[in-house]
């Protein structure tokens, strides 16, 4: 199910919180509330593939009772450490084997292929990926690997643990929430007007950035990727229409989220914060999906070293763990060489100091670099291919000549209607006002501007097709 659908809006979400309202938190030790999201989250994950259930159904019990081996009290260190490798191989197992199994198979056997031993040697069964099991994987996973760290305490009980790992607010693309965040919001919470009217303005200004801004930008990056040799021009706008699409349309899904779960009365953490402002690389991923940058730095890059053992160490530290940050997102070559793509300006930024080669110039002028930095790296993230990316660069620097159909393109993507719609995520994206500082001290007018984009999202929906959130693939 999807956050921005006419089934979420008119049907799941006011009957969910209708009843989760007139629900007691706690009935005789039971936490009805709790369990009646747990349901709820369970339809909502399996409404169109119901068996992607019993895979988190699977992970869930998996973790839990691996979790009260680790913590069971007097338990020896030996048992403690093969429980947590039982949980890391059940949830690392069901995470490669749905996503990447197809991607090894048919490398194999081009490799095999290419020996001469024929490009078909194994054959290779069709496996459909499950919606946002990149995401409960790790969620799982941070859990019981916080457990054997003494950084957070075994759940209260299955139906609690549950309902963390489910809570349909962050099931399907984040944020990736940690087990001690939310802990005590799950045995104890405050519902409250005011958490609930901020949570919904919240949502209203997610769905808006998705529905209005994102859905639009897409259009036009749709029309480019998909058209061959674009030229200079169309090209730099098609990949403009990309960053703005795949900024607001996360940033539109973790603000829904966010205000999902705080109606709930449960906070999340802030997933973005203003990244496109960011003057280098290194603060655009302080600032970019900032859950999957913790988690990566906490759960991989430090384990892994960090910046303990000496210069080579550490930059062979960051290109692996964004090479595997890459690959998280998807088993195509393209994500992989985003993610080396992006280690190695992390690099770059190391050597030259504290601040980058382009340093010395003016703020503004560092925020567009960073952002032109960013859009090359956004080619290859966004193209199906690697010899696609590598002709839609050389489009980007004229090393391509345009095709003839060049200026029909042209005249469809940069249409006035076209034009103002980036102008409009141009000045969202570069305002200093983020959603969650404007929904602080709500006040009468606030809530009609949310109320109104709320009401013209709909509209605007309405004229749409079918249009996922873009992360629901990872």
């Amino acid at each position: 199910m999807v956050f921005s659908s006419h089934i979420f809006i008119f049907y799941f979400m006011p009957i969910f919180f209708l009843i989760y309202y007139l629900l007691p938190f706690n009935w005789k030790g039971f936490y009805l509330k709790n369990s009646f999201i747990t349901i709820s989250s369970y339809i909502f994950y399996g409404w169109l593939v119901p068996w992607f259930v019993v895979l988190m159904l699977l992970s869930t019990t998996w973790d839990y009772f691996c979790g009260l081996v680790i913590t069971k009290p007097g338990q020896v260190q030996w048992k403690r450490k093969a429980a947590l490798l039982t949980a890391i191989i059940g949830d690392m197992g069901l995470l490669v084997f749905y996503k990447y199994y197809m991607f090894t198979m048919e490398n194999v056997n081009a490799m095999l292929g290419l020996l001469g031993m024929g490009p078909d040697m194994f054959p290779i069964m069709n496996v459909m990926l499950p919606s946002g099991i990149s995401f409960y994987t790790f969620v799982a996973l941070s859990y019981t690997i916080d457990l054997y760290r003494g950084d957070a305490k075994q759940s209260r009980n299955f139906p609690t643990f549950s309902c963390f790992i489910g809570l349909f607010p962050h099931l399907i693309a984040g944020p990736i929430i940690r087990y001690q965040s939310v802990a005590d919001q799950l045995g104890e919470r405050t519902h409250t007007i005011d958490k609930f009217t901020s949570g919904a303005a919240i949502f209203c200004l997610g769905m808006a950035k998705k529905i209005i801004l994102a859905n639009s930008a897409g259009q036009i990056a749709d029309a480019v990727f998909t058209a061959d040799n674009p030229g200079v021009l169309n090209a730099w706008w098609g990949i403009l229409g990309y960053h703005f699409q795949i900024y607001f349309d996360f940033c539109g899904y973790s603000d829904m989220a966010v205000g999902l779960a705080r109606m709930l009365g449960i906070e999340f953490i802030k997933n973005f914060n203003a990244p496109y402002m960011a003057t280098n690389i290194t603060v655009f991923w302080r600032r970019w999906h900032i859950s999957l940058s913790a988690f990566i730095r906490d759960y991989l890059y430090i384990p892994l070293g960090g910046n303990r053992f000496g210069t080579t160490r550490t930059y062979f530290n960051l290109v692996l763990t964004f090479f595997l940050c890459g690959l998280w997102h998807g088993a195509k070559m393209t994500f992989v060489i985003w993610g080396v793509y992006q280690g190695v300006f992390l690099i770059l930024e190391r050597l030259s100091g504290k601040k980058t080669v382009y340093g010395f110039l003016p703020n503004f002028m560092q925020i567009i670099i960073t952002n032109i930095i960013v859009m090359f790296g956004w080619v290859m993230f966004r193209a199906p291919s690697i010899d696609q990316a590598l002709a839609y660069w050389g489009s980007m620097v004229g090393m391509v000549q345009a095709s003839v159909a060049a200026p029909i393109l042209s005249s469809e993507i940069f249409s006035p209607r076209h034009i103002f719609e980036i102008a409009v995520c141009a000045l969202a994206t570069f305002q200093p006002i983020q959603a969650h500082d404007w929904v602080k001290n709500l006040s009468k007018p606030k809530l009609v501007v949310c109320s109104l984009l709320f009401l013209y999202s709909i509209i605007v929906m309405f004229t749409q097709t079918y249009n996922p959130f873009l992360y629901f693939q990872f």
